[in-house]
């Protein structure tokens, strides 16, 4: 096992202020760089099964925040509210679906009930007669999201080799994030079509949901369990919890306060509503910014195989507080679209190097519970940020929301700073 950290020595020379892996016998300059297709095929096959899914999610989230505010009058701290609630009962599910799969020693059957109940759940979206039931309805789809995030991301941390661990998240975060904008530009097109018709729109992200859940039952293969994964007989209680180790935990602090100044995208769409940006229009916001995320996360994902993912994390921060400064302060069509494509590279940057660092941290009998404490406690944090940001902006405008957010990334950023020296990145295990 190996381990970057800032700095270097006359053995491992800093390279851009971080440290290439050793590479036994051969000079780290040349060392090889896999391409995408050197992934494994079932990590390309989870990668189109989340990117069906996020085209129906998104054709809906797209247009929720809009549709509750100026068509069912809820107020925006209700938005905050509603998406925080939402996020974080996907992530308080995260930790027991990710514990059961551990102590079942299998991932797939958990992630493809959550598939499936996510499914089940996008007819309710153009059937919801009130607000009430679309609460009920995005509580319960992000019940199935909880059910089937931790048990994918273990599965993927299992299918994937150790020297390609970056490159496997980072090419599921970008197949993802493709539906995340491919699903916004659908709404765009429907809405256009539709004369602005927000149940037609729903209704027709019925069906790329079910096609997911039909990708991940028929087209994926779990891998028989070696020796370095066994079942666990009780991932939940405290001995598991000091067994997966204090770099671990440090991954969690850091991501905590990370998830504070990263608060729900839905102020991104409402952002673009408050500078006038018309309704049709407003689903673009996330197409700008989940084109730029899709664009950088398999590259960062493989960039950080090579040289330390914390360094990678900081960079990421930088992008976030520069969109938080540009969203607060520049409140035109073109500050919102810097604001937004900076967004983007900040989520392209840290999401699926968060992820690896939760597979490089966790023993393998336990990644599906590190997965689950990592969602959870960030999880909760969402909705903090999320709730806040909503009483920010309906007490003091736009501005304070964005400003609260460029304050906590500051800080997010100090942290990191001063503990990602501790972060260990094992090359191979």
């Amino acid at each position: 096992m190996e381990s970057l950290a800032f700095g270097g020595s006359m053995d491992n020379p800093p390279v851009a202020g971080f440290l290439l892996p050793e590479c036994e016998g051969q000079d780290v300059t040349t060392a090889p760089n896999p391409s995408v297709t050197a992934v494994p095929r079932g990590v390309w096959v989870l990668g189109f099964v989340s990117m069906l899914m996020d085209v129906s999610s998104e054709m809906i989230h797209a247009l929720l925040p809009v549709y509750l505010v100026t068509v069912l009058g809820t107020s925006t701290v209700t938005v905050g509210i509603i998406e925080g609630i939402a996020e974080a009962t996907a992530s308080i599910t995260k930790i027991f679906s990710g514990a059961l799969s551990d102590w079942l020693g299998r991932r797939k059957l958990l992630a493809a009930l959550g598939y499936g109940l996510a499914a089940c759940t996008k007819p309710l979206f153009p059937l919801a007669p009130s607000a009430g039931w679309l609460i009920a309805a995005r509580f319960i789809d992000r019940v199935g999201k909880g059910i089937r995030g931790a048990p994918r991301d273990a599965l993927i941390a299992d299918i994937a080799p150790a020297q390609l661990r970056g490159a496997s998240f980072g090419l599921r975060q970008s197949l993802d994030t493709i539906g995340a904008f491919v699903g916004p530009l659908a709404a765009i097109g429907l809405m256009w079509w539709t004369a602005d018709n927000f149940t037609a729109v729903f209704w027709a992200a019925v069906l790329p949901a079910f096609l997911s859940f039909a990708l991940i039952a028929f087209a994926v293969s779990e891998p028989e369990p070696d020796g370095t994964r066994v079942p666990s007989r009780n991932p939940l209680n405290t001995a598991a919890m000091r067994q997966l180790g204090t770099a671990y935990w440090r991954v969690v602090a850091v991501g905590i306060v990370f998830t504070l100044a990263r608060f729900s995208e839905a102020f991104l769409i409402l952002r673009a509503q408050n500078i006038g940006l018309n309704a049709m229009w407003v689903p673009a916001v996330l197409v700008l910014m989940n084109v730029v995320y899709a664009l950088s996360a398999y590259p960062a994902g493989a960039l950080s195989d090579r040289i330390n993912r914390t360094g990678l994390l900081v960079l990421g921060l930088v992008f976030l507080a520069g969109a938080d400064l540009a969203l607060a302060t520049l409140p035109s069509l073109a500050g919102l679209a810097l604001g937004v494509v900076l967004w983007g590279l900040h989520m392209g940057l840290t999401q699926g190097l968060f992820a690896a660092l939760v597979a490089d941290t966790a023993p393998p009998s336990l990644r599906g519970t590190a997965f689950g404490y990592f969602n959870l406690f960030t999880g909760l944090a969402t909705l903090a940020a999320s709730i806040l940001a909503g009483a920010l902006w309906d007490a003091y405008g736009p501005a304070a929301t964005f400003l609260a957010g460029l304050s906590f990334a500051l800080i997010s950023l100090a942290g990191l700073l001063a503990i990602g020296k501790s972060f260990a990145k094992p090359v191979g295990q």
